[in-house]
């Protein structure tokens, strides 16, 4: 099993330079709520990309309630160049930070 960080953990680290937080959930749900700053990437298209892509010092992966994030988890361990990969615990389910959905994005481009 993959190291977690608490939501908590992973809201702190969201500032870092190194640190990349990738939304494997479908790109429906990412548009409807995701933490801002998080990435969209399907496990799908994770396996397609995970060998030629540089990854920051640290990853973590965020799903809808922290399993799917697991298993993301182990395969950029196994597959990628990132030195730190985490699961986000409990995943979107337990996450109550700042959410942005794709609406708000789009309103303030409009500005």
């Amino acid at each position: 099993m993959s190291e977690e960080l608490t939501p908590t953990e992973t809201s702190e680290r969201l500032a870092d330079d190194d640190f990349t937080l990738v939304d494997i959930r479908d790109p429906e749900a990412y548009e409807e709520g995701h933490v801002p700053g998080a990435e969209n990437l399907t496990i799908e298209e994770l396996e397609e990309i995970v060998e030629e892509r540089e990854w920051n010092d640290t990853v973590a992966f965020l799903c809808y309630i922290g399993k799917s994030s697991q298993q993301a988890a182990r395969f950029v361990e196994e597959y990628g160049d990132a030195s730190e990969v985490y699961s986000v615990a409990g995943g979107m389910d337990e996450w109550d930070g700042e959410i942005e959905r794709a609406e708000d994005v789009l309103d303030a481009g409009s500005d």
